[in-house]
């Protein structure tokens, strides 16, 4: 079953939603950091679905679960379902986004605080089979750290190298996937048990249901329209072809043809078009 078609009670954390609702809950935040990091993590606050608009005029950021600890160190951490090729420019535009409004005006670059970009996929992100990419910035002629403070974490629910990271981070990995009471009979780890019951009793709630609801069916609808918007394209586009053919098309009759989203009326042009002997006979029938 695909992660779009579940019921809420059927999610599994990875689902950004589910995710989001669960690490709300600042110790669980900070326990499933201290998984992923391997170290104690203080106590942190968390901002889940944050966005971040430095100007109207650039793009916007709206991070899953945005977190900083006592010591002001920032954690943006992403559950990520589709691998749409771009988490290396992601992660670096993130990043250049929790920089830009730590500081504030008149303050020292030295005040900017460590800061960690966590994707935790539910594919493999660079293909070599790891559960966890950590990437930093280093220099290539002697390997020399740049000590910027900055980390990228790219975790692989698919890994396939067990033996070779922390039994926990395994078993947290393949929770993201299984969240079930069955999964985590199998597993010791009292992180993960803690971490199921907060799911458990999240899927118990009705009103966060209905937003996960609610939510769904906008997304549903946004899909429609694109669709339909896609398809009124495509007829447009066969029409101008026909056009063209008699001529050249002017600039206001192809915003007209372009904006219409009625399917019966472009239905009806894309007919006409294929008949007519000229554009002046169609800007006459249409």
């Amino acid at each position: 079953m695909s992660i779009r078609n579940k019921t809420f009670q059927e999610l599994d954390l990875c689902n950004s939603f589910l995710f989001a609702a669960a690490l709300e809950q600042p110790e669980i935040c900070r326990l499933v950091l201290e998984i992923i990091l391997g170290y104690k993590v203080p106590h942190v606050k968390v901002h889940p679905e944050h966005s971040v608009l430095v100007s109207s005029d650039f793009r916007s950021v709206r991070f899953d679960v945005y977190a900083r600890d006592e010591l002001l160190v920032a954690y943006d951490v992403e559950a990520q379902n589709e691998n749409e090729g771009n988490l290396p420019k992601r992660s670096r535009y993130y990043q250049a986004e929790l920089d830009v409004s730590s500081l504030r005006p008149g303050e020292d670059f030295n005040e900017l605080k460590p800061g960690y970009i966590i994707f935790i996929c539910t594919f493999d992100p660079f293909g070599m089979g790891l559960h966890r990419y950590t990437f930093e910035e280093r220099c290539l002629e002697c390997d020399l750290s740049l000590g910027d403070g900055t980390r990228k974490i790219f975790l692989n629910t698919k890994g396939k190298n067990d033996a070779e990271v922390p039994a926990e981070l395994v078993h947290f990995l393949k929770y993201m996937e299984e969240s079930t009471d069955a999964y985590v009979a199998e597993v010791t780890e009292e992180s993960i048990i803690q971490l199921h019951e907060r799911v458990t009793e999240l899927k118990k709630r009705r009103e966060l249901e209905a937003r996960f609801m609610t939510g769904e069916e906008l997304m549903r609808q946004r899909e429609r329209k694109g669709r339909l918007a896609g398809l009124a394209e495509g007829k447009a586009e066969f029409i101008l072809e026909f056009l063209e053919d008699c001529g050249t098309v002017p600039e206001d009759l192809k915003a007209q043809i372009y904006e219409q989203r009625d399917a019966g009326v472009l239905s009806r042009w894309h007919k006409l078009s294929a008949k007519v002997d000229s554009i002046e006979q169609f800007m006459e029938q249409m």
